[in-house]
């Protein structure tokens, strides 16, 4: 099967290229946002081929994933065929719903030409989906190579742009756990979140744009795992900070409950829970690596890659019988 789809976030696409197809991501010469081709930080298979958008429209596609609205005029505009009308559609959607939650409509509300993929329950429940085909295929990482030490009485945070997003990133509640321990920081636009936490922010150390594997490596040292954030969809990088077997500290918001089940992390609404929770994991080391061990284990069976794989594979051969 020949699948069309933008590169837009990088975890979820590296899971996703894992399939038995083939994949053609759009490319252009300055590799923008429409045209990132294949990516530089993360491994893809040979079977990703970068494809300019002139040539898409005699290329063999038999499937478009769409994951931006504008894409949908895009690919109309590109392939000289109209996705969901000449050929199947599928709508991911990975974030939560922003504005009047919740009742913010979704772009892609009442339309009977594709069906429209959340990535999590929570997404799906939030969204106002209208009279459009939903279903649920639960994030699926690819295993790091990396494995739990945590000899670093330090903590990890992946997120991008902190400073910009403040609340929504949970940037503000750093500060109380850089007291317990310092914190190194991941992602894209977090250069500048030491100077924006104060005086604190002595405690933080950023690391911009590293690669996948060694961002890994460096997290497998951290003796515990924060996931702050009060409004965004659930991070791939908790999933893989699970997977490595750190144990995690989750805000309760989101997915994060359905994530982290008792007893796989330390979860709550209560920041004083948590912050206990960091004085606890930063004093017990072996408490901490039993802890990772547990959410090790739920992460591989709840979001293993044979799983997602699976439920993708037959996701798009119903879209492609259903069209026929």
């Amino acid at each position: 099967m020949n699948i069309l789809f933008w590169h837009v976030h990088g975890s979820w696409s590296t899971a996703f290229v894992r399939g038995p197809h083939r994949y053609l991501v759009p490319v252009t010469p300055d590799r923008g946002p429409y045209g990132l081709g294949r990516a530089r930080t993360y491994p893809w298979p040979d079977t990703v081929i970068e494809v300019p958008p002139e040539e898409l429209a005699t290329a063999d596609v038999d499937v478009v994933v769409l994951q931006r609205p504008e894409e949908l005029e895009l690919a109309t505009e590109w392939l000289g065929r109209r996705p969901g009308r000449d050929l199947p559609a599928i709508y991911v959607e990975h974030n939560t719903p922003k504005g009047d939650v919740p009742n913010t409509r979704h772009p892609m509300a009442d339309r009977d030409d594709m069906v429209l993929v959340h990535v999590t329950h929570f997404n799906e429940l939030f969204w106002d989906n209208g009279g459009t085909r939903t279903t649920v295929v639960e994030h699926g990482v690819v295993p790091p190579a990396a494995g739990y030490t945590g000899d670093l009485e330090r903590f990890a945070v992946v997120t991008n742009e902190p400073v910009r997003r403040g609340r929504v990133t949970g940037t503000d509640l750093m500060p109380r756990f850089a007291e317990v321990a310092p914190l190194d920081v991941y992602g894209m636009g977090v250069d500048a979140l030491p100077m924006a936490l104060g005086p604190i922010g002595r405690r933080v150390t950023a690391y911009e744009d590293l690669a996948q594997g060694p961002m890994h490596e460096r997290i497998a040292r951290r003796r515990a795992y924060l996931h702050l954030c009060r409004w965004t969809s659930l991070g791939l990088s908790l999933i893989e900070a699970m997977t490595i077997g750190v144990p995690v500290i989750a805000l309760g918001a989101t997915e994060a409950a359905r994530a982290i089940p008792d007893g796989a992390g330390v979860v709550s609404t209560r920041v004083d829970d948590l912050v206990a929770a960091a004085r606890w994991l930063v004093a017990e080391p072996a408490a901490a690596r039993e802890l990772g061990e547990r959410g090790r284990r739920v992460a591989l069976d709840r979001y293993g890659l044979a799983r997602f794989l699976d439920d993708w594979d037959r996701l798009l051969k119903e879209e492609m019988c259903g069209s026929r």
